[in-house]
């Protein structure tokens, strides 16, 4: 899934995605990286993975990931191929959902494209450009205001049109300090000075899982604890052709426990004793947290 991170001009975009790109490098498994100069893949900060990693010590540990595209800042006449535009929000119809990152924070040293901080004018800005160019769009060509949005606000405070909306407070400047930091117990201070329990950018990455529908599911043993990556609503066949195609392809069912029944449990063996493992069938939805061993005969 691929995340678009979309702005005007000296929001903190660039700030953010350098964050993005850099943050989690002190972890040896799926860190903040960069693929190419505008694709950072991210991890998802999940608690449920990191216990079953403590259950059983596994000599790989592999968490969700999700995608985020950098896309050049847009501006007035996008639409029009101001800028770069046309080919902005071309890639901005590639991606399955958008971050729109709004400046909410005074600085005299950076010039706002429009003369002055006004996130209201700065979101209606850049939905009137989206919605100029659906309207000049192919037939068929994907939606841009049909894309669900994440408002990342690069400030101290929501502004009050985004009460309703779907958004993450957030403060790039201070994410990309914490992103250079390797201790991680140096980074852990900081964050307690600013009263953070989790970065703004696992907040933003978890909230934007959420958005597009995302659910995670596991396999653990001995040799991996890896979270896989679905859409909700997957049978379990398809869950099983993540992992690899002859899974599907030879899908005999599924050994399913979820993640509370494990911990409830106390181990796998456990929760088979006292029923918790279900044996499901390919009309099985899996649902977020399934920790499951796929049978398959290929």
């Amino acid at each position: 899934m691929k995340i678009g991170i979309v702005g005007l001009p000296n929001v903190g975009k660039s700030t953010l995605f350098n964050a993005l790109t850099k943050a989690g490098a002190q972890s040896a498994n799926y860190p903040f990286c960069t693929i190419e100069p505008n694709v950072g893949i991210v991890k998802i900060h999940d608690p449920r993975v990191d216990f079953l990693a403590g259950h059983y010590n596994p000599k790989s540990l592999i968490h969700a990931t999700i995608e985020f595209v950098d896309i050049a800042g847009l501006v007035k006449g996008a639409s029009k191929g101001e800028g770069l535009g046309n080919r902005f929000l071309g890639k901005i119809r590639e991606v399955d959902a958008i971050v729109h990152v709004v400046r909410a924070f005074n600085n005299a040293d950076i010039v706002h494209v429009d003369g002055g901080v006004n996130p209201t004018g700065d979101i209606d800005t850049i939905n009137l450009e989206l919605e100029l160019a659906d309207l000049e769009a192919k037939p068929g060509s994907p939606k841009l205001m049909h894309k669900p949005v994440i408002y990342c606000v690069n400030g101290d405070k929501l502004p009050e049109c985004l009460n309703d909306k779907t958004a993450v407070l957030i403060d790039a400047k201070l994410e990309e300090e914490l992103s250079q930091i390797t201790d991680d117990t140096e980074r852990k201070e900081l964050m307690s000075m600013y009263g953070l329990k989790q970065s703004g950018l696992e907040v933003l990455a978890r909230k934007a899982y959420d958005t597009v529908g995302l659910i995670s599911f596991f396999t653990a043993g001995e040799k991996e604890v890896r979270a896989w990556t679905i859409k909700n609503g997957t049978k379990a066949p398809g869950a099983a052709g993540v992992i690899h195609t002859d899974f599907e392809r030879g899908f005999i069912r599924a050994e399913v426990c979820s993640y509370d029944d494990f911990v409830a449990c106390g181990s796998l063996l456990k929760a088979k004793e006292q029923g918790k493992v279900r044996a499901e069938g390919k009309d099985y939805i899996v649902k977020d947290g399934d920790i499951i061993l796929f049978r398959f005969n290929v």
